[in-house]
């Protein structure tokens, strides 16, 4: 364990958490002043999520093609561990947001603790395997955008027309594209991180436990994202199906 690792993160997690805090109240308390205070809570999330998804993406992608040496089982570098204490932060952010206006949504809430269970772990415990946890993020975050999006038009879609509009226009390539990276290229990746690991490439570097807490958070993850998008896909399907029987009766 690299116990001193956590003392110069401290810094980090802290200049990143208020900085999604402070996007979190800009965006609660000016941004989005003028919706409907049910929604200002889940509007502002989305614009930490805004903040967070796609440029998380990107420094994810060069901090896993900056290390030459990259492997399930690598030490993390620098940069690769920056970028997990970014995501940490956010996540942390918007769990507190979860906690305050939203302390019954059990899913979301044990989405975001499983997911800091693999960060932290990953960054503090083992100091190795940030690869792996990286190239799952990219994958996480490459729909973050879109969904933004689709969310906020989806909320406001019943007092605003041309939310209604963007949202049946984000609707199908969001769901496409959320269909091809959670339901093939996620379960692609976990499939070979999980014969790397039974494998023994990490023996000696990441416990037996770690990597199998985390292979089972992904894997529950994904299975629940599959569930999600397919009851979508069966909404559309139902929608458009509806709309055709109208304009033919």
């Amino acid at each position: 364990m690299e116990t001193l690792a956590l003392i110069p993160s401290i810094p980090n997690l802290l200049t990143f958490f208020i900085s999604y805090l402070i996007i979190y109240l800009i965006a609660y308390f000016f941004i989005f002043r003028h919706f409907k205070s049910s929604l200002r809570p889940e509007a502002a999330s989305c614009a930490i999520s805004f903040s967070h998804g796609t440029p998380a993406v990107f420094l994810a992608t060069a901090a896993i093609l900056s290390d030459a040496s990259r492997s399930f089982h690598s030490r993390n570098t620098p940069f690769q561990s920056l970028v997990l204490d970014y995501s940490v932060a956010y996540f942390l952010m918007d769990l507190c947001h979860y906690l305050v206006f939203f302390p019954g949504d059990v899913l979301f809430i044990a989405h975001h603790l499983a997911t800091l269970f693999v960060f932290l772990t990953c960054r503090f415990a083992a100091g190795h395997g940030a690869y792996a946890i990286l190239v799952l993020l990219v994958l996480a975050e490459l729909t973050s955008f879109c969904q933004n999006t689709w969310t906020l038009a989806g909320a406001l879609k019943s007092d605003l027309s041309f939310a209604a509009k963007v949202y049946e226009f984000f609707s199908p390539p969001f769901y496409a594209l959320y269909t091809v990276v959670r339901g093939f290229a996620g379960p692609l990746f976990l499939y070979r991180m999980l014969v790397s690991y039974l494998s023994g490439d990490a023996d000696g570097v990441i416990p037996p436990w770690m990597w199998i807490s985390w292979i089972a958070v992904v894997s529950a993850a994904i299975s629940v994202s599959i569930l999600w998008i397919s009851n979508l896909w069966v909404e559309l399907y139902r929608e458009k199906s509806q709309k055709l029987h109208k304009k033919s009766s």
